[in-house]
Formats: C-alpha cells, sequence, structure tokens
C-alpha cells in the first residue's frame, strides 16, 4: 500500500486553469482532497511545495521499451523506472517489437514482464495492425483487443495498397479499436533520412519529402471519410500535414495527431556536422514546418505532445549518418523541454497540460485523470527556476541518444509521485520531506 502525502503550498497547472494555491491529499493511490486549503490529519509524507509548479502527470504516446528483441538497447524494467523518475505515468507501447505485437500470446509475455518490474507506470499496449507489420494481411484485431490491446498501429511501415488500408479501418472500426498510424508514403520517403532540402543537398544525404508525408495523410483521411474510423497520426513533421489534419477536424472527421517534442525545438539546421543524434523519423524539417507545427499545436489542430522515446546502445549512432539508427530517447527530457515552450509563449500552461495529459488519455480511451479529487495520483512537481542544461551522462533511461543535448531546460522535475509512489531518493535529493 502506498504512503499517504500530504502536499501544500503548490501553485498549479491543470487542463482548466492555473492556481496560485493549491493543496492535496493523496491516500491509498487517489487523491482525496484537492483545495487551496490544506488538508487536516495525519500524513506519512508532508511536502512543502512553496516555489514549485504543480501538474499532471506526463501521458507517453509512443515509447519503445526495447523488449522483446532489443534489451541490448533498453528493457521494460529500465525505461519504467525512467519513466517514473521523470514524470510520466502511462506509456503507449507501438507493436514493433520483436516478435511484433500482431497475436494474444506476445500481449500477455508483455503484460507479465510490466507486471513483474512493480512499476506504478501503466503501458497501454498497441496491437499490429497487419500480420508482422508486413502490410498484406489483417491482425486478428478482435482476439488483440481481448487480450487487452486499446487499439491498432501500422508504425511506419507500409500498408500494401489503399485497398488494404480501407480494409484495415474497415475490421478497426468493426471492433472500435483507433488506428494509430505514422503517416509515410514508403515510395516518395524511399531510403531517406534528411529533410528535402539545402541541408540534405549540401551534406549530400537521401532526402524525404514533405510529400512523404502529405500524400499519406490526404489517404489516410479519405478512407476515414469513407468508413468513420477513428485514426490518430503520430508524430506529424511536416506544417502542411498539420493544416491538414486541422481541417479535417473542424470538418467532424474522427481523428487526431500528436507531434514530437524535438520537431517544435529543432530544424534540420540540427544535422550540421553529422551529428547523428539529429536522426529521427520523420526528419527534422524546416524552420517555416517547425512553426506551422508550433502554430497548430497551439490552436488545437495537433492534439497532443510526445517525445516518441526511442533510446539506442551507443554504436547505433556511432556510423555514418545514413547507416546510423534513426530515433531518439525522450522521457528524460520531456517536461524539461515542454517547460521550453512556456518561456517561448508558443502554448501556455493549461494548454500544455491538455496536450501532454489530458489530451493523450482521450486519445488512448482512458479516463480522465488530472488533479480532483478521485483521481489516481500522478502528478509532478516542477522546479521553474531549475534550468539546467540537457546533460544525457545523467539519463535515466539506458538510452543516452538525444538531439537535444546542450539545450537549456525550462526548469525541471523536483518530483514525481506516479499512483501515489514516490521514490525516496527523490525526497532525499530535493529535500521536499518534511
Amino acid at each position: 500500500m502506498s504512503a499517504s502525502i500530504r502536499i501544500i503550498h503548490a501553485r498549479a497547472i491543470d487542463a482548466h486553469g492555473e492556481y496560485e494555491r493549491l493543496s492535496l491529499g493523496i491516500r491509498e493511490g487517489r487523491i482525496v482532497h484537492a483545495d487551496a486549503t490544506p488538508p487536516d490529519g495525519l500524513w506519512d509524507i508532508d511536502i512543502d511545495a512553496e516555489g514549485l509548479l504543480l501538474a499532471p502527470a506526463w501521458i507517453e504516446l509512443a515509447a519503445r521499451l526495447r523488449e522483446p528483441g532489443a534489451t541490448h538497447k533498453a528493457d521494460i524494467a529500465s525505461e519504467l523506472r525512467a519513466a517514473a523518475r521523470c514524470g510520466v505515468a502511462a506509456v503507449a507501447l507501438p507493436p514493433d517489437t520483436r516478435p511484433v505485437v500482431d497475436r494474444p500470446a506476445v500481449v500477455d509475455w508483455i503484460r507479465t514482464r510490466v507486471h513483474g518490474t512493480g512499476s506504478p507506470v501503466q503501458v497501454h499496449i498497441l496491437g499490429a495492425a497487419t500480420v508482422n507489420l508486413a502490410g498484406t494481411e489483417i491482425s486478428e484485431m478482435g482476439a488483440l483487443a481481448n487480450a487487452g490491446c486499446i487499439g491498432i498501429a501500422q508504425c511506419g511501415d507500409a500498408l500494401r495498397d489503399t485497398a488494404v488500408m480501407r480494409r484495415v479501418l474497415e475490421y478497426a472500426a468493426s471492433f472500435d479499436l483507433p488506428l494509430h498510424v505514422q503517416p509515410v508514403d514508403a515510395a516518395l520517403a524511399g531510403e531517406g533520412c534528411a529533410h528535402e532540402g539545402a541541408m540534405a543537398t549540401r551534406m549530400g544525404l537521401p532526402p524525404v519529402p514533405v510529400a512523404a508525408e502529405t500524400c499519406a495523410v490526404g489517404q489516410w483521411l479519405s478512407l476515414v471519410e469513407a468508413t468513420g474510423a477513428r485514426v490518430h497520426f503520430g508524430r506529424l513533421s511536416s506544417g502542411r500535414g498539420a493544416e491538414m489534419v486541422a481541417q479535417a477536424r473542424a470538418a467532424g472527421l474522427p481523428v487526431s495527431a500528436d507531434v514530437a517534442l524535438h520537431q517544435l525545438l529543432l530544424t534540420d539546421a540540427a544535422l550540421r556536422g553529422f551529428d547523428t543524434a539529429a536522426h529521427v523519423q520523420p526528419p527534422l524539417r524546416s524552420e517555416a514546418d517547425r512553426a506551422t507545427l508550433c502554430a497548430q499545436l497551439a490552436q488545437g489542430g495537433i492534439s497532443a505532445l510526445c517525445c516518441d522515446h526511442q533510446p539506442h546502445e551507443y554504436d547505433a549512432k556511432n556510423a555514418p549518418f545514413d547507416l546510423s539508427e534513426a530515433g531518439a530517447s525522450g522521457m528524460d527530457t520531456a517536461w524539461s523541454m515542454a517547460l521550453s515552450l512556456l518561456d517561448a509563449s508558443i502554448i501556455d500552461g493549461p494548454q500544455l497540460i491538455r496536450a501532454c495529459h489530458s489530451q493523450p488519455l482521450e486519445i488512448l480511451g482512458q479516463p480522465a485523470q488530472g488533479l480532483a479529487i478521485g483521481a489516481r495520483a500522478d502528478l509532478v512537481l516542477l522546479d521553474r527556476a531549475q534550468r539546467t542544461v540537457v546533460d544525457p551522462r545523467f539519463f535515466a533511461s539506458r538510452g543516452r541518444n538525444t538531439p537535444l543535448a546542450g539545450k537549456t531546460t525550462g526548469g525541471s522535475v523536483a518530483l514525481s509521485c506516479i499512483a501515489g509512489v514516490i521514490e525516496q531518493e527523490a525526497l532525499d535529493a530535493h529535500r521536499l520531506h518534511r
């Protein structure tokens, strides 16, 4: 049983607003008191949060835990431990593990491994839309749903043709499962690894045109219109792609989208010097794309933020740029760099919480949480004054690969409380235990 916790004197933000003073009481992992006035009674842990910002915890829409199949990079235990330390309360696990999550036995294996860690972090599993993600034979979605999958996904793997795409949507809709896609036209993307522009040309890197994203978005939107199926577009990278999804949402189509945090903070200029840490897919794009993505996040065209967590071992990035593995380790920088969006006036506090907590929960089909009485006690205390420089050597994740190294943060996580559980190390390190 988790300890009872009282948090007093905190400033707070949630999806509905900002509050000068909020005190919480937590018992058995749930919020039992939420008011400007501190709760009475005896508490196992008393936290004076004067000068800190209280917020609901991060809900991550794409986290590769590297298990099964790639434990030389990370594993379920290491990455859930990192999530708990970094203020991440839940993660969605894409199906591109090895073996692929295309049958109930793999779902059961993952659930058993997660349970065995004892972690309070929730793992929501996405099943594969097609067998082995090969894009030809539709998976047994009903069996995957019965095994506990909350949605299906095709990741960045191409489907054979639009007829298969339509059948996937129809089949998913029959089980009321949303489809998560990373929109990419494989023929247009080819073997590309960098945004089609002056930087890729100068560096001699094979390009990925914006059209590789927008053509795929357009196809999916046409099929959503025809079938009524729910689709979530993951990790948009282009301004035009974001505008297309925003227009579809305004027209009432059941679609949503997220953007990876690094796409809002970096452009393809980060590739200078052939820095493989900046090799991500979809690629970092132009300043115009970055600005439009920021605007669409602020306006609600893009529903959610994610960190697209992909931990790698050293050798995966220690290669020529186009031969290195794509992806960035993102959980350690999620909160610290998301706070910099507030400093840049890209979004405000409530918009940030909607993007990293409320909307991801809705996309995953999970009940609303926040800082309300009765909610699971998933929250963070953020220190806006503790602006450090991103240093991968101190990451909690086993993955040290990030294009954000050396960037100044907008603050830090002073304390993470997931399902009412706080690590003693965090209490001691930040001297919050009174």
